[in-house]
């Protein structure tokens, strides 16, 4: 990580919101002072962690929910929060068993119970949203309580599965205040993280006090927070020139970026190295023009990063060959080696094996909202369509709109972003490329399925590169999707606010709690 003075922070996104009785209510000495005033445009699709699984509503998750395990700043390897203790049971990795904390309680007063922690995984994956994190848990047999005791009972070995624990995917929630088999709606939260949610309005604010009864890693919470949502980015970027803003996180234009000057005295920066990734996903789908491998690889023999890099994103991101990005463990470059250079004429030459007609007719759809995102979308429809072999219609979508519907395969190809959940390369190979991964882009294959499993073997997380190497070359044969760039997370902050730089690491979480005025 490269520190400036300004604070640019890494991965993740966006806050958090919590509220409720007397019972939460900080002492008066504690809220002096006006809150950190936060601000992203980032989104919150849903307070219900059982509803999302998206970089927004998990930054939210990380303050007002607790899992049983958690990452401190800079660790690969999760620690207790809700839990006591956790660890495996014998050497296969199929059973992982906490013994929960003693002394925790909801937002609402409510002791915290294993029966809690079991309702919550269960209904989760019950629920199965179209946008949920049950995709996460393909081998979580059963989970059993003894007690403060719960015992996750998998059907493969795992040996991430505590990560997983650790992410938003892993939230308590209140068994009496989460319909069993519905999503909870509302603008409150019963959790027990470090923050509790005082108002909260869907797409504009949040506002967070610490949580004086919270019991878990932080050995002291943090000061109040003010989120701020932004639709468009030049919205995000006139807040922070007005000062109504002390922190950014997610999205700030290209441009601004790019002209940040380090030797400003009023301001914080710290730039991370983050695994931050965008690609083009490919609706794979029985009756999608995209269905056919053949036209995917064509496209893959089209696409040119250059133009990304230094037109739109003037240099802010690296062109991307790999599902594993550059600096974690497994990367290679598939789509180097596979498709080097633009190359319309290979491209032909499979649309004529494919046997399809062009130019073909494809949908092609975005988050709208951002001008770096329209222009991409702008540059990719026009190497698509420049030697006539695609007909694009391009659709810009409400974010949560978007989500669904590319979910429900309304789409022929769209563009995502993906933050890892968790400092492991399995973050983004199942829930990327497994059998009913978040995608929802239709793909499955028992070869991918089998070596994904592979890697999960190991404990050793370094004996797993090869494997990763030949997942990530099936991907550039199969082409699911096409890796386009990854890029460093940029967190600016007032010269009067602290702790920035531990805001976000990749780990998924997003630390509002190390915030503090100067």
């Amino acid at each position: 990580m490269r520190s400036i003075r300004v604070r640019i922070l890494a991965i993740l996104a966006v806050l958090i919101v919590a509220g409720v009785g007397a019972w939460q209510l900080l002492p008066s000495d504690e809220v002096k002072g006006d809150p950190i005033a936060v601000g992203t445009t980032d989104e919150v699709t849903s307070l219900d962690p059982a509803g999302a699984y998206d970089a927004g509503s998990w930054a939210m998750y990380s303050n007002i929910y607790q899992s049983l395990m958690t990452f401190k700043s800079g660790a690969t390897v999760p620690e207790p929060d809700a839990a006591e203790s956790c660890e495996f049971i014998g050497q296969k990795l199929q059973t992982y068993q906490c013994r929960l904390r003693d002394d925790l309680h909801f937002s609402n007063g409510r002791k915290i119970t294993a029966e809690d922690v079991k309702y919550s995984i269960e209904r989760m994956i019950r629920i199965k949203t179209d946008v949920g994190p049950w995709v996460l848990f393909p081998s979580l047999k059963n989970v059993v309580t003894e007690g403060r005791t719960i015992t996750f009972n998998l059907s493969s070995r795992d040996a991430t599965f505590p990560q997983k624990l650790a992410t938003g995917a892993g939230s308590i929630v209140d068994r009496e205040s989460y319909p069993e088999n519905k999503l909870r709606t509302g603008n409150t939260v019963d959790g027990s993280g470090p923050y509790i949610l005082k108002t909260y309005k869907s797409k504009s604010i949040a506002q967070l006090v610490p949580n004086p009864h919270y019991k878990g890693a932080l050995t002291k919470t943090g000061v109040p927070v003010t989120v701020h949502y932004y639709k468009e980015s030049e919205d995000l970027l006139a807040a922070w020139k007005s000062g109504k803003i002390d922190v950014t996180h997610r999205q700030m234009p290209p441009n601004m970026l790019a002209a940040l000057n380090p030797g400003d005295p009023e301001l914080r920066v710290t730039a991370v190295d983050s695994a931050e990734i965008r690609t083009l996903v490919f609706n794979v789908r029985e009756g999608s023009p995209l269905a056919n491998k053949k036209v995917r690889q064509a496209i893959a023999s089209i696409i040119d990063r250059g133009p990304l890099v230094t037109s739109i994103y003037k240099g802010t991101v690296e062109p991307l060959y790999s599902l594993i990005p550059q600096g974690v463990i497994g990367h290679s470059t598939p789509f180097f080696d596979a498709y080097p250079s633009p190359d319309p004429e290979r491209a032909k030459k499979l649309m004529e094996q494919a046997g399809v007609e062009t130019p073909l007719p494809i949908t092609f759809a975005y988050r709208g909202g951002d001008e770096a995102y329209d222009q991409e979308t702008g540059e990719l429809r026009r190497q698509l369509e420049a030697d006539g072999l695609f007909k694009v219609t391009v659709k810009s979508v409400d974010w949560t709109k978007f989500q669904k519907e590319y979910a429900a395969g309304k789409y022929d190809a769209y563009t995502v972003g993906w933050l890892p959940d968790y400092p492991d390369p399995d973050t983004f190979s199942q829930p990327l490329v497994g059998s009913d991964n978040s995608l929802h882009n239709g793909y499955s294959s028992k070869k991918m399925d089998a070596l994904i499993g592979a890697t999960l073997q190991y404990s050793d997380r370094g004996r797993t590169t090869a494997d990763y190497k030949k997942l990530q070359a099936l991907v550039g044969e199969d082409v699911p999707l096409v890796p386009l760039w990854q890029k460093k997370d940029y967190v600016l902050g007032r010269d009067d606010v602290s702790g920035s730089q531990y805001l976000s690491d990749g780990t998924g979480l997003w630390r509002l709690w190390e915030l503090r005025r100067i």
